[in-house]
């Protein structure tokens, strides 16, 4: 029966990540997190346990999605790669540092950052690019079509990194991957189309995912009897959200993506002063 549940939560988490550029961890951990409390078949999923298992498990959700998302031609791999570079080093360190976080704090820490992040698509949002601006800015310049849209954008080379290497911390740290920190930031500090900066994040997750998990690796931190239970699903649900993205407005992968991040941030939060 366990491995049945894992199989399900691994497609779930995987149709959710694909779908918003999460990368699966929102949905993952606070699963395994409410079950290990739940039942004594989850007294394994311990949080440093969980965010190896999480980060694994998103290495095929990402390849998976990040496939589908390469054929529509949606994913900005220049901006991608850029944004890897603070990434990477700062996934590092986050997952060295996760082994310091106590058991208890770890749902209220967790919650915090997800409601804080839901709060970012409040703020304002970078303005189109002015004619003179797309002509001054050529060699920064990406452009990308969706539908029957074009879209144009610039990336800061040193906000990108600094911006990544933050990421990158906080993906190793709790495990999600840095989707939901680097969505809504390509989004509106970087003015990216939804679709866009959905599909770049899951292929940047690709990487980061792999380097974070490795991390855990040598930790010890993973389950290896549980996370091959999760790899199927993640697979199937990864192209099944990434599918399912190319069908939805951008407008409505954005209210999907502020609605999952404060529900789950508001139950973590109260299950952490329970």
């Amino acid at each position: 029966m366990v491995y049945i549940i894992c199989i399900f939560i691994g497609i779930v988490t995987a149709f959710v990540g694909s779908l918003i550029g999460l990368g699966g961890g929102v949905i993952l951990i606070p699963s395994l997190l409410f079950l290990n409390q739940l039942s004594d078949a989850f007294t394994w999923a311990t949080p440093q346990t969980i965010v190896g298992i999480s980060l694994v498990v998103m290495i095929f959700t990402a390849l998976s999605s990040t496939i589908s998302y390469f054929k529509e031609g949606r994913v900005d791999y220049k901006t991608g790669l850029l944004f890897l570079a603070g990434s990477i080093p700062g996934g590092v360190f986050g997952s060295w540092l996760n082994q310091f976080i106590d058991a208890d704090d770890f749902s209220v820490y967790f919650g915090f950052l997800m409601v804080v992040l839901s709060m970012l698509f409040l703020l304002k949002r970078k303005s189109p690019l002015s004619n003179k601006e797309l002509t001054s800015n050529h060699k920064a310049l990406r452009t990308f079509h969706i539908g029957e849209e074009t879209y144009h954008y610039t990336v800061s080379f040193s906000a990108a990194f600094a911006l990544s290497l933050i990421v990158g911390v906080i993906s190793g740290l709790f495990g999600i991957g840095g989707g939901s920190i680097m969505v809504p930031a390509m989004i509106i500090l970087f003015g990216m189309p939804v679709h866009i900066a959905t599909a770049t994040s899951m292929f940047m997750i690709l990487f980061i995912s792999t380097i974070s998990a490795s991390t855990h690796i040598v930790l010890g931190h993973i389950s290896w009897e549980y996370v091959f239970f999760f790899i199927p699903g993640a697979w199937m649900g990864g192209k099944l959200g990434a599918k399912t993205n190319q069908l939805l407005k951008g407008q409505t992968l954005e209210w999907i993506l502020r609605i999952l991040l404060v529900i789950i941030g508001l139950r973590l939060i109260l299950e952490g002063f329970s």
